[in-house]
């Protein structure tokens, strides 16, 4: 929180100035991309090569996007301050399905941790509670389980809509993508996108399902998107900065 604050303060000093940030170059990049992190820190992503000089001029024309990014990050940090010091959460907060589900724990003598459903949107942890870490992985599961259940069928549906047919869906909880596709055509999604609002969810499944035709990034790829999802670029530029909505529970 306080890095996010002293960013804030930075751009309300100096409309010119720019807040830290720190630069990383990818072989896998094709284009340069800016991530903000939880914890506030700007990171610019380049492909191999790229003139390290030409950052600034590009964080100037994104200064207002970074801004905004600022203040919602400082608000989502505050909202979540008392779920992240108890280190359990007492809520999780299905975005892709508006859904909110009540996490409650209960002690008892028992050895091995159970979860169960106890209501409609109600998950109840019993057993050695104390242990934050096995909490958190019986919550993980779920939440793996969860997205298999939500986006299975809503990845078929939308397969189906676009005719770009694919063979085997798995959910993963990886730390650096939203999604993959292999060339066998077997699409990946990572359960963390249970966190984003079902706009941004859709455009990662026509992202990975246009993969299924073409297995890079090329400009036929990009047409494909634009085809199949008119309007794409708003969600790819909101998409990078989409870690935000994840709860850091689910990260440590």
């Amino acid at each position: 929180m306080a890095e996010i604050s002293e960013q804030l303060q930075l751009f309300a000093a100096d409309p010119v100035a720019l807040p830290d940030y720190r630069i990383r170059e990818s072989s896998r990049a094709r284009h340069v991309s800016i991530k903000v992190h939880l914890n506030g820190q700007i990171e610019v992503v380049v492909p191999n090569g790229f003139d390290h000089a030409q950052v600034p001029e590009l964080l100037h024309r994104r200064r207002d996007w970074l801004w905004r990014s600022q203040l919602r990050l400082a608000h989502q940090t505050a909202t979540l301050a008392d779920e992240h010091f108890e280190e359990k959460p007492g809520q999780i907060e299905v975005r892709s399905r508006h859904q909110t589900w009540d996490v409650s724990y209960q002690p008892a003598s028992t050895r091995t941790l159970a979860m169960t459903q106890s209501g409609p949107q109600t998950l109840l942890l019993r057993g050695p509670i104390d242990n934050s870490a096995a909490c958190t992985d019986l919550l993980r599961q779920w939440l793996s389980r969860k997205a298999r259940a939500e986006f299975a069928p809503w990845l078929r549906e939308l397969s189906f809509v676009l005719n770009l047919p694919f063979d085997r869906i798995s959910i993963r909880g990886q730390k650096t993508r939203w999604a993959s596709c292999s060339s066998s055509k077997n699409i990946s999604l990572n359960y963390k996108l249970l966190f984003l609002p079902p706009e941004l969810v859709h455009y990662v499944f026509v992202h990975e399902l246009c993969h299924t035709v073409h297995m890079n990034h090329s400009a036929a790829f990009w047409q494909l998107v634009e085809e199949k999802q008119p309007g794409h670029q708003q969600y790819r530029d909101d998409i990078r900065n989409g870690w935000q909505y994840v709860p850091r529970w689910v990260e440590e």
